[in-house]
C-alpha cells in the first residue's frame, strides 16, 4: 500500500496488513480509496528513512504495464502492479464517424460544403490522437505514482532490439553505450553537469531513466520463470538478475474520459437526435464517481459498490464488479472517489510458468 506522511509526501509502501493495522489503531487515515493510499498522522518524511522505489513500465498499443518495485542490489521486490487499458480504438473509432458525418453531409442535397484539407496545418511533434493518448495516459499514471511513492529512478522498454549491440558484434555495458559514431561529443554532458541536471528556465530536474530492450526483457522474465504479462515485463525490464517477489494482484486502470463535448447525440445520418444536458453535476454526484450504495429494503437492499451513472430525477445506476445495478436512489449513495477519468477493476497476476 502507499503511505503519505503528515505532510502528504511519499513515503515507503507498506504491506496491507501493516496498513489495516495503522488505521485500526487510529495512526492513519485512509487518503484515496483506489489505488489504495493511506497517510499517517505521526510521521514526517524530513525525519524520516526513505529508501525510495523505481518503477518499470512496458507499453503496448492496447496495454501499459507499470510495476513499482524495491531494488535490492541487483535483485527486484515487486510491490504494487498496474496494468493501464489505453482507449486508442475508441478515439479512432469517433473519429472515423466524424469524418464520415461531414463527408456525407457535403455531399448530400445540402448547402455546397467546400473540403477542406488544405488549410488544416498540423504543428511540429504532432502525433494522432490514439499515439497522443497513450503518451498523455503513461505519463499521467507514471505522475501519479511520484505523488504516493518516492520514486528514485523509471525503467523503460523503448525498442524490441538493442540494434547498437547487434552492430558492435559483442556485448556492450555501461559507458560503451554512448560510444558510437558520436564518441567524445561531450557538449551536451557539459551542459547538463552545469545546469545540475535541472532546466535552465524553471528548475525543475527529471528522474534518472533507464531505456532497455524487449529481447532483455523477455530473457529476463525466461531466467525467472514468470509468465507472459504487461504488468509482469514491466518487473523485469532492464539490467537484474532475479525477481524474488511480485504482487499477486493487478490493478487494471482503463481509461474512460471525462465525458463528450458533444451537447447533442447525432442520429445515424448525423444530424441531432437528442439535446443533453449542460451540466454534469446532478445532486452533488456525476458519472465515473467511485461511490457506495446501501440500500435498507426493496429488491435492490444491500451494500453496492462501484462506478455510479447518474440522472437529473435522481434515480442513479451503479456498475459494480458482479454486474450493473439500476434505480438506486440518490439519498442510499455515498462518494468514496471522485471521478479522475479512470475505471479501476482488479485481476489476478499471471501464474509462474514451469
Amino acid at each position: 500500500m502507499f503511505v503519505l506522511d503528515k505532510h502528504g509526501h511519499p513515503l515507503d509502501p507498506c504491506h496491507p496488513a501493516r496498513a489495516r493495522r495503522l488505521l485500526a489503531a487510529g495512526r492513519a487515515v485512509v487518503h484515496r480509496h483506489t489505488p489504495f493510499v493511506i497517510r499517517l498522522k505521526d510521521r514526517d518524511a524530513a525525519i524520516s528513512t526513505v529508501e525510495g522505489v523505481h518503477v518499470g513500465i512496458d507499453p503496448g498499443s492496447k496495454h501499459t504495464g507499470l510495476a513499482v518495485f524495491t531494488p535490492r542490489g541487483a535483485d527486484r521486490r515487486g510491490t504494487y502492479a498496474i496494468q493501464l487499458d489505453h482507449r486508442g480504438a475508441a478515439i479512432r473509432d469517433k473519429l472515423t464517424a466524424r469524418s464520415q458525418y461531414r463527408r456525407r453531409r457535403r455531399s448530400a442535397n445540402l448547402r455546397y460544403r467546400a473540403p477542406r484539407f488544405s488549410n488544416r496545418t498540423k504543428p511540429k511533434g504532432w502525433l494522432a490522437p490514439s499515439l497522443q493518448h497513450r503518451v498523455d495516459t503513461t505519463l499521467s499514471q507514471v505522475a501519479r505514482l511520484t505523488r504516493w511513492a518516492p520514486v528514485a529512478a523509471v525503467h523503460v522498454e523503448r525498442v524490441s532490439f538493442d540494434t547498437h549491440s547487434l552492430s558492435a558484434g559483442r556485448p556492450l555495458q555501461g559507458a560503451e553505450y554512448r560510444q558510437g559514431t558520436l564518441a567524445g561529443y561531450e557538449v551536451r554532458e557539459y551542459l547538463l553537469a552545469t545546469w545540475g541536471r535541472a532546466c535552465a528556465y524553471c528548475g525543475a530536474t527529471g528522474l534518472p531513466v533507464h531505456p532497455a530492450s524487449g529481447g532483455r526483457t523477455k530473457w529476463n522474465r525466461s531466467r525467472t520463470g514468470a509468465a507472459k504479462s504487461h504488468t509482469l515485463d514491466a518487473l523485469h525490464v532492464g539490467e537484474l538478475e532475479t525477481v524474488t517477489v511480485w504482487p499477486p494482484v493487478v490493478l487494471v486502470v482503463t481509461a474512460t474520459g471525462r465525458g463528450a463535448y458533444a451537447r447533442t447525440t447525432p442520429d445515424r445520418y448525423g444530424f441531432p437526435r437528442l439535446v443533453r444536458p449542460r451540466i454534469k453535476l446532478h445532486h452533488g454526484f456525476q458519472t465515473g464517481d467511485l461511490v457506495r450504495a446501501n440500500v435498507p429494503a426493496g429488491k435492490k437492499a444491500g451494500v453496492h459498490l462501484g462506478r455510479v451513472l447518474v440522472r437529473s430525477s435522481g434515480s442513479f445506476d451503479i456498475t459494480t464488479r458482479h454486474g450493473r445495478v439500476a434505480g438506486i436512489n440518490h439519498r442510499h449513495v455515498r462518494h468514496l472517489q471522485r471521478a479522475d477519468g479512470y475505471g479501476y477493476t482488479t485481476q489476478k497476476e499471471a501464474d509462474r510458468n514451469d
